[in-house]
């Protein structure tokens, strides 16, 4: 079970979240028995982070504290994080650094494909920090990444996990030139508690950006998540599904918010097992091709098995 106290960077020793540094200490619920996460297997474990260290990689695995590092980095899995490791945004339930990120590394789409063909995966995810310091919020990074990918390793399958590239017309065009196999962006909670929860940020917005990803290219997976836990409604998440189904999202994920420090937002509920299986049978119902509903569901988690079950939805939608 995983809450991290510590908002110390440990490489440096500033504050992880110095926008955060007065707030109030908010209240950590005791988790319950549903929560739990594997402890990470010593060899397959180490050789991934061993990989990822050598190539000078960053994850969100590790930046953002994900609960299931364990159990993906036993199986080689990791979700790669480009343009460094600090973030221009302070959303309230993220555990990534924010600040003033330093200049691109113009060498780190070549790492990152290095490094994916030395794990060998069959599917990667690519995410990042926000970029607003970037003219085009870094979409030509993510374009250069995945070309990278391509050439290094041609069987691997690609998905982009995109920030919202607000104010930053054309960006997401240019991600999409590239061809990635999935496009994802996560709106991440309700529309009324964006104010609260994702400064700088607008659900219309977010939306906009997934129904855009469709139309320009149709035969793309498109994708989204939120969390549950942080004061929405039932009614609400219905909601965020059926705005998310107008835009042609193609699959959705649902997972708890679990609270990085004691800085960050606190929980509102831990939300039942048996009420995230009423969310997937609600999503199903709805028309999303695949929806991915449990407490410890995340954006990138089980991402290779998913696309496999992608791909083969949207076969079986055809033939029906």
């Amino acid at each position: 079970m995983v809450t991290l106290l510590n908002t110390v960077r440990q490489a440096d020793k500033r504050p992880r979240h110095p926008e955060k540094a007065r707030l109030p200490d908010t209240p950590v619920m005791r988790k319950p028995d549903w929560i739990r996460v594997r402890a990470p297997g010593t060899n397959a474990f180490g050789a991934t982070r061993e990989t990822l260290r050598r190539h000078g990689l960053h994850t969100v695995c590790e930046e953002a504290a994900c609960p299931n590092i364990g159990e993906c980095w036993s199986k080689r899995h990791a979700t790669v994080m480009i343009m460094g490791d600090v973030c221009t945004r302070a959303c309230a339930f993220c555990n990534v650094a924010t600040g003033k990120p330093a200049h691109l590394d113009p060498a780190e789409p070549a790492r990152t494909a290095d490094a994916i063909a030395e794990l060998g995966l069959a599917h990667v995810v690519v995410t990042s920090v926000d970029r607003d310091d970037l003219a085009d919020g870094g979409a030509s990074h993510f374009a250069q990444t995945i070309t990278s990918i391509r050439h290094a390793a041609p069987k691997t399958t690609v998905e982009v996990l995109t920030p919202d590239f607000m104010r930053k017309p054309g960006a997401l065009e240019i991600v999409l030139e590239a061809r990635p196999d999935v496009f994802n962006h996560n709106v991440e909670t309700v529309p009324s508690l964006y104010r609260r929860i994702r400064p700088g940020a607008d659900f219309s917005h977010s939306v906009s950006l997934l129904r855009q990803a469709k139309r320009f290219d149709p035969s793309i997976f498109t994708k989204s998540g939120i969390m549950v836990g942080l004061g929405e409604t039932d009614d609400e998440v219905e909601g965020v599904m059926d705005a998310l189904r107008e835009a042609d999202v193609d699959f959705l994920t649902i997972g708890q918010y679990l609270q990085p420090t004691r800085k960050h937002a606190a929980i509102d509920r831990f939300v039942t097992p048996e009420r995230f299986a009423g969310y997937k049978r609600l999503a199903e119902a709805k028309g999303f091709l695949l929806v991915a509903s449990t407490p410890l569901t995340r954006s990138s988690y089980h991402a290779t098995e998913d696309f496999e079950r992608l791909k083969a939805a949207r076969l079986a939608s055809l033939r029906a």
